[in-house]
């Protein structure tokens, strides 16, 4: 499995997943320019992409979804796509795309029906989740000892606190629908990752209220606080404006 985070955060979100002859994308709220760039890296062209995952409906996820113009199969939960043809994906319930069998579960966000996912093909695993304020429990087992995973760090609680940002939407950024916090992904990570597991990219990094290095300065206080050995995992900020590649080297 290999793939590509084309962008992250609150200006657009996408990632092209491949394996084999299969490509499929996550979210679509980039410039189609930046997904063609992108598909040059996995040696791609647009007409292979077999299929779009859409995790919401946010604006960040989806903005730019009417360029692809129907040419491309969109599976989403009921509720997130009105207007859009798509085929609709349950919770719990896998599905399978050429080579990738898929497993969307729940996720707590202030959208109708959002979404993260499982991804496995043959030898590997990807955990996806972007956009939670918490992770329900039902979500824990499904998401432990990923190869890789794609996990949100939105955002530093005092960086945030301290922001100019309206008192209204901290709240929100906050909340149990909102987006999770550096030490909550890492504390929630400390409880997922096991021996397989390779990878881990920091997803929808806030640009006003986080920075990539603390982040990662905050994963490791607390894998160090909980004395786990995480020398064997690359801890890896995803980027708002530039394409970052994972997966199999």
């Amino acid at each position: 499995m290999k793939f590509v985070l084309v962008g992250s955060g609150s200006k657009g979100n996408a990632s092209l997943i491949c394996s084999g002859h299969t490509l499929i994308q996550v979210d679509m709220g980039v410039p189609l320019t930046r997904i063609k760039g992108a598909l040059h890296l996995l040696n791609k062209e647009e007409s292979d992409i077999a299929a779009l995952l859409i995790t919401h409906e946010h604006s960040d996820h989806i903005s730019t979804l009417p360029l692809y113009h129907e040419r491309i199969k969109v599976y989403c939960s009921e509720g997130t796509l009105n207007e859009e043809p798509h085929a609709v994906i349950k919770p719990f319930e896998p599905f399978s795309i050429g080579d990738f069998e898929i497993l969307p579960f729940s996720v707590s966000h202030d959208a109708a029906n959002p979404i993260g996912f499982i991804i496995k093909d043959a030898t590997s695993k990807l955990g996806y989740v972007t956009d939670t304020g918490y992770l329900p429990d039902d979500d824990i087992p499904l998401l432990q000892d990923c190869d890789y995973y794609v996990f949100e760090s939105n955002h530093d609680y005092k960086m945030l606190l301290y922001s100019d940002r309206p008192a209204i939407l901290k709240k929100r950024i906050h909340s149990d629908v909102g987006h999770l916090s550096n030490v909550d992904s890492a504390t929630y990570m400390s409880e997922l990752i096991g021996p397989h597991t390779k990878q881990i990219y920091l997803a929808h990094l806030s640009e006003e209220c986080n920075t990539p290095e603390l982040a990662l300065e905050t994963y490791q206080k607390t894998f160090q606080k909980k004395r786990i050995d995480a020398s064997h995992i690359e801890i890896i900020p995803a980027k708002q404006w530039e394409s970052v590649s994972g997966g199999e080297k």
